[in-house]
């Protein structure tokens, strides 16, 4: 289960893009709190107790507790605005869970010992399908992440979705339920020898079909006779015989 995290925040004065630039003005983040049938909150963020959150794996996972001036909130980030150029975070919007929120999230995949794998030990490469698989689960139960373990996997092995090993009450949302998740390829390398090893018969044959340069016209075509002169340009032509 996901940890909960502080964060520090006040309320804001006014709503709006007015607002929103005072709240900036003042070195803070607006924000806005909704959800659970419950009227939004707007909250000013201060940078420093969300910005390291920001930078983790799994953001949208993690549940926050937001402390607004005494009282808290728990939630969960929904969405994040960053400036194009300084790439600060610009407005966040954080939902609301109570005690039986049932949400939809999306849960990293690892995975591990990739030392044990035989393909990967002779150069097969970890060809990795979903980095995430969605879930539906209550707010208080989201898995930090899902694990697949690569012990014993040789060249051409495929990890499917059905496979995975999900806690009680999660839910995989997916509509094929053993879509591939990741598989051991075989090396670059041996693909492309395969490829070419291939295509050589066919370029070989293809290589017969056509004559070689400079060769001798088919049979039964009459070469001119050796020295032959053309007759030449504006010659006038033979005298008829006389009678």
């Amino acid at each position: 289960m996901s940890e909960t995290t502080k964060v520090v925040a006040r309320m804001r004065d006014r709503a709006g893009k007015g607002g929103a630039r005072s709240s900036r003005r003042e070195g803070l983040i607006p924000a806005v709190i909704y959800g659970d049938k419950q009227p939004p909150v707007m909250i000013a963020v201060e940078p420093k107790s969300i910005e390291r959150e920001l930078r983790k794996e799994g953001y949208f996972n993690h549940r926050l507790e937001i402390d607004v001036e005494g009282k808290g909130y728990q939630v969960l980030p929904r969405d994040v605005q960053v400036d194009p150029v300084t790439d600060k975070p610009l407005h966040l919007d954080f939902l609301r869970i109570g005690p039986q929120s049932v949400i939809t999230v999306q849960v990293p995949v690892h995975f591990k010992n990739d030392a044990a794998s035989p393909g990967i030990k002779r150069g097969g490469v970890l060809n990795i399908v979903l980095h995430e698989i969605t879930v539906r689960t209550k707010a208080d139960a989201i898995p930090e992440y899902f694990e697949v373990d690569l012990t014993g996997l040789e060249i051409g092995h495929s990890i499917h979705l059905s496979t995975i090993s999900v806690p009680e009450g999660v839910r995989v949302v997916s509509r094929d339920k053993d879509a591939t998740v990741a598989s051991i390829a075989a090396p670059t390398v041996v693909r492309e020898q395969a490829a070419a090893d291939a295509a050589a018969p066919a370029a070989a044959e293809g290589a017969a079909a056509v004559p070689a340069a400079g060769a001798a016209p088919a049979a039964g075509g009459a070469a001119p006779a050796a020295g032959a002169a053309a007759p030449a340009a504006g010659g006038k032509a033979p005298a008829p015989a006389k009678k």
